[in-house]
């Protein structure tokens, strides 16, 4: 049994919010190019659970690592860090 400290944690925006306690998203990482000086940009897509269905698409949010849901959901959505609203 894992605890809540072990597990992942990531941040990024959110690209959809049109399915029923599901939302998707999308997390950009910069890694270093293998073989050439330079750093490329790398984004994942990731299903996640919305309990509440809060957040909405534009939204920054926190996402943690959780037991799976579904057939690719496998995050949850842990807190709501920045909105859209002006």
């Amino acid at each position: 049994m894992s605890n809540a400290k072990s597990r992942k944690k990531l941040t990024g925006r959110v690209i959809s919010d049109k399915m029923n306690k599901t939302i998707v998203v999308q997390v950009q990482t910069m890694r270093q190019h293998y073989k050439y000086p330079k750093l490329v940009k790398k984004t994942t897509k990731f299903k996640v659970h919305d309990e509440k269905n809060e957040a909405k698409t534009g939204d920054t949010v926190r996402i943690i690592e959780a037991r799976p849901m579904s057939k690719e959901k496998r995050w949850k959505l842990l807190e709501k860090i920045g909105s859209t609203k002006k």
